[in-house]
C-alpha cells in the first residue's frame, strides 16, 4: 500500500473521512424519513448534474440504475443506513431518484403476526 493511502485508510478503523463529512454534517434528510425496505431508482444524472454531485452521490445512481432497496443500497455502498437515507434526500430533491414506499400486505398489520415474529426473533 502506498504511503498516501496509508495516510488515508487505517485498516482496523476504515476509512478516515467519517460519515458526518460525506453529508455535510447533516443527520436527516428534508424529505421524509426513507423505509429500509423501500426500493429506488436512479436516473442518469446530466453533464451538469455529474460536476455538482458528490461522488458518493454519483455511486448511489450508478448502483440505483435497477430498483434497489435502501437497505441494500447502504450495504453494497458499505455505508451506514443514515448516511445513504440523507444522500438519497438530495438525490430525490434534484429529481435524480424516485422512491416507492413498500406495499404494507395484511400480515404486517395483524398484531398477532407481529408478536409471533417478534417472540421468533427473541428465541434465536
Amino acid at each position: 500500500m502506498s504511503e498516501r493511502r496509508r495516510r488515508w485508510f487505517d485498516d482496523a478503523a476504515g476509512p478516515i473521512v467519517r460519515p458526518y463529512a460525506v453529508t455535510q454534517g447533516r443527520t436527516r434528510s428534508r424529505g421524509r424519513t426513507l423505509n429500509l425496505i423501500a426500493v429506488v431508482i436512479g436516473a442518469v444524472p446530466s453533464t451538469t448534474d455529474r460536476r455538482l454531485l458528490e461522488p458518493e452521490h454519483l455511486r448511489l445512481l450508478a448502483r440505483c440504475r435497477r430498483p434497489v432497496t435502501v437497505a441494500d443500497l447502504a450495504s453494497d455502498l458499505e455505508l451506514p443506513v443514515g448516511v445513504v437515507r440523507v444522500l438519497l434526500g438530495d438525490l430525490i430533491n434534484r429529481g435524480l431518484a424516485t422512491v416507492r414506499a413498500p406495499a404494507l400486505t395484511e400480515y404486517a398489520r395483524d398484531e398477532a403476526v407481529l408478536r409471533m415474529v417478534l417472540h421468533e426473533l427473541y428465541s434465536l
